[in-house]
């Protein structure tokens, strides 16, 4: 399930972007793991988002939102 995160992330995001320096790449790369996170259905979890499944599971309410710029 990683090497699928990260040829994912790859494939949909550094390499269709060019990050000049890491905050724009730090920037970018947290809004798509947002994307793939809370609106990209995932055919290894039935067509159902991330933190759908993750919520679901955890028992947990609703997702956290998670600030890209706060790490």
């Amino acid at each position: 399930m990683v090497e699928w995160l990260w040829r994912s992330l790859k494939y949909e995001c550094v390499y269709l972007h060019a990050f000049e320096t890491g905050s724009e790449a730090k920037i970018g790369i947290g809004k798509w793991i947002t994307f793939y996170n809370e609106q990209r259905p995932l055919s290894s979890l039935d067509d159902k988002m991330s933190d759908e499944v993750h919520c679901r599971n955890s028992g947990a309410g609703s997702p956290v939102p998670v600030d890209p710029q706060a790490a």
